[in-house]
């Protein structure tokens, strides 16, 4: 990762930010969009390759397993990879939707963490400072768009921890969108 050993710290601070205020969780489309800016820019992985900071988090913690086991080859050459980006698809329509819904009034806000979508997390999420006035949509978008960083972050720690630190990396919806831009790119100039 270059020079930049402390990129995790960004991730770190993404979550205790959840903590202080859900609002914060926003925050995370910026971290969605960098990689299509940079991509769309400079026409290779630079977020993937140098900037991105759960894969930093990912190769940190990596360091404390002893695993030698390898990747599993449907993750590299498989269609792993697809199943992760149809679940990161399926996850951003139920969010966009369900924020409409909120936004519309049809139905309550969710005021609580999910795990994998459909999960609740059984604990209240302390909010060390509360913010008024905030439309009832915008909370909900905060509180799904925390729950999927939190459930991809958590997956990619385990398989950091299982497997090769950046096992993630290889199944990671960004990475997948970006090689299939690259590879649009090679074709179109074939």
């Amino acid at each position: 990762m270059r020079n930049n050993k402390f990129l995790y710290i960004i991730t770190l601070s993404y979550f205790i930010l959840g903590f202080i205020n859900i609002h914060f969780a926003l925050l995370g489309l910026v971290c969605m969009s960098i990689p299509f800016i940079l991509l769309f820019k400079n026409k290779k992985k630079t977020w993937c390759q140098g900037y991105c900071p759960r894969a930093n988090l990912y190769t940190t913690c990596g360091k404390f397993s002893k695993s030698s086991r390898k990747t599993p080859k449907f993750f590299i050459k498989g269609n792993m990879k697809w199943i992760m980006l149809t679940y990161f698809g399926i996850s951003l329509f139920i969010i966009i939707m369900t924020t409409i819904k909120v936004g519309t009034e049809s139905i309550a806000p969710m005021k609580f963490l999910r795990y994998l979508i459909v999960f609740p997390i059984p604990w209240e999420m302390p909010q060390l400072i509360n913010f008024t006035n905030i439309l009832p949509w915008i909370t909900h978008l905060s509180y799904r768009f925390y729950s999927m960083m939190m459930t991809t972050t958590t997956l990619g720690l385990l398989l950091a921890l299982i497997y090769k630190p950046r096992t993630w990396c290889t199944i990671c919806p960004i990475g997948t969108l970006s090689d299939s831009y690259l590879k649009g790119i090679k074709n179109h100039k074939n």
